[in-house]
């Protein structure tokens, strides 16, 4: 079965404060996108790559790949108004199969997580990594706060893996805000999503804070 990782990186680092946009920033001797992209490449060294990202930056990026001789094969395609537009977009490039849409400032997913979500994604057709909220919650209401239990909740992370036609399906819906992920687009579809075990490293690099940890997490 073909496969596909659908990497979106389009941020254009305004929290991190910088000019610089976040999936563009080096650690470890290189920038973040190219950690990305070699995740999946040490997965699956057949695997196609489609990396979507904004025009503007295209260029920029091209000239990344030349400096650090980054030769890993991949796609560009452009980013739209939105992640939903995006990654629509990068659908576009996308034979039928099995697609993972990855966000691209995630480098550290594991090889594990990507096995786990391709393979269960052969028979659920739908598959997102997860994993525990560990601090407590509170769910603001009219009249202040609650504590909830957070056991009801999971942090979800991505690569979302998807059964391509099903994923195309989805994306043919009308945007709407409540779009935050793939997964939302797809259970508006009224399709069941499955939840399966993510890793606690595989964080969204989104903060100088952040940035600070993958310091320590490239090492590892």
């Amino acid at each position: 079965m073909t496969r596909t990782a659908l990497i979106v990186a389009g941020g254009k680092g305004l929290r991190m404060g910088s000019d610089l946009p976040k999936q563009f920033l080096p650690i470890g001797g290189k920038p973040v996108l190219m950690h990305t992209i070699e995740a999946f490449y040490r997965f699956d060294e057949e695997m196609k790559i489609v990396l979507v990202l904004p025009q503007e930056q295209q260029t920029y990026w091209r000239e990344l790949c030349q400096k650090y001789h980054f030769s890993i094969g991949h796609v560009l395609a452009d980013g739209g108004e939105t992640r939903f537009h995006s990654v629509k977009n990068g659908l576009a490039y996308v034979e039928p199969g099995l697609v993972g849409v990855h966000d691209g400032v995630r480098p550290f997913v594991s090889r594990q997580v990507i096995e786990r979500c391709y393979q269960l994604a052969e028979t659920k057709k739908a598959v997102i990594p997860v994993v525990d909220v560990v601090e407590t919650i509170r769910h603001l209401t009219d009249t202040g706060s609650e504590t909830v239990s957070r056991s009801d909740y999971k942090l979800v992370q991505t690569p979302q893996v998807f059964d391509v036609e099903l994923l195309k399906r989805a994306y043919a819906q009308e945007y709407t805000s409540f779009f935050t992920d793939d997964a939302s687009v797809v259970e508006a579809m009224g399709e069941s999503v499955y939840l399966a075990e993510g890793n606690r490293e595989n964080i969204k690099i989104t903060t100088p804070f952040d940035l600070k940890i993958s310091s320590v997490l490239v090492n590892v």
